[in-house]
């Protein structure tokens, strides 16, 4: 059974879209050990608690500095042993410790087809109001495994949307979501959880 750490700093749509997959089995091997978030007004920690699972707050307001703050969120994340950690709407960089410390075991969602509209200062809504400042006819979602760059490590699974007429960055969001980001984010554990992914110079190769 694979052991879910899910790092979270909003509403957490993403997370209850592994809730519900895993409920429903189309996650299967896996569960979610631990909800954190760097918010403590982070609506994901309300859903974690409503089904049961650990829900804690590290902010980096109660430390002197970001190191003494990345140390904590390390320990705590240590404390419960996961095999994958998932930054689920996670807006916090995430340090190289962490990142050494768990090589080719985190992944992140990004709401668009890297390596567009991807890397720094690109998350949220403004990669949504840079796509259709861009003019661009079709984006996405996808899920990669996190290294010490910013939207740079192995990609595991891509879903194109079509970009529509008369679009607002919210309406795409929210289109980017259901179609693409609720469904890669799953299958992409799924796919973890039930040792189908391989690594390989780089590239993420999927097992039959």
């Amino acid at each position: 059974m694979l052991r879910l750490a899910v790092l979270v700093s909003g509403g957490g749509t993403n997370l209850q879209a592994i809730i519900d997959a895993i409920d429903k089995k189309t996650i299967t091997n896996a569960e979610i050990s631990v909800v954190i978030s760097n918010n403590p007004g982070a609506y994901a920690l309300e859903r974690a608690k409503t089904h049961g699972i650990d829900a804690l707050c590290v902010s980096p307001k109660n430390y002197e500095n970001r190191a003494a703050f990345n140390q904590a969120l390390l320990e705590t994340l240590q404390s419960y042993k996961p095999d994958l950690v998932v930054l689920a709407g996670c807006l916090v960089v995430i340090p190289e410790i962490m990142v050494k410390a768990f090589p080719n075991k985190i992944i992140n969602i990004h709401p668009a087809l890297i390596p567009a509209f991807c890397g720094t200062g690109y998350y949220g809504l403004k990669v949504h109001e840079a796509v259709l400042k861009r003019g661009a006819k079709v984006t996405g979602a996808t899920v990669h495994f996190v290294d010490e760059g910013t939207d740079t490590g192995p990609i595991i699974l891509q879903k194109a949307v079509e970009v529509e007429e008369g679009d607002t960055p919210e309406i795409l969001q929210r289109r980017v979501m259901e179609e693409a980001e609720w469904v890669i984010m799953p299958k992409a554990i799924d796919l973890i959880a039930n040792g189908r992914i391989i690594v390989e110079d780089g590239i993420v190769k999927t097992k039959e």
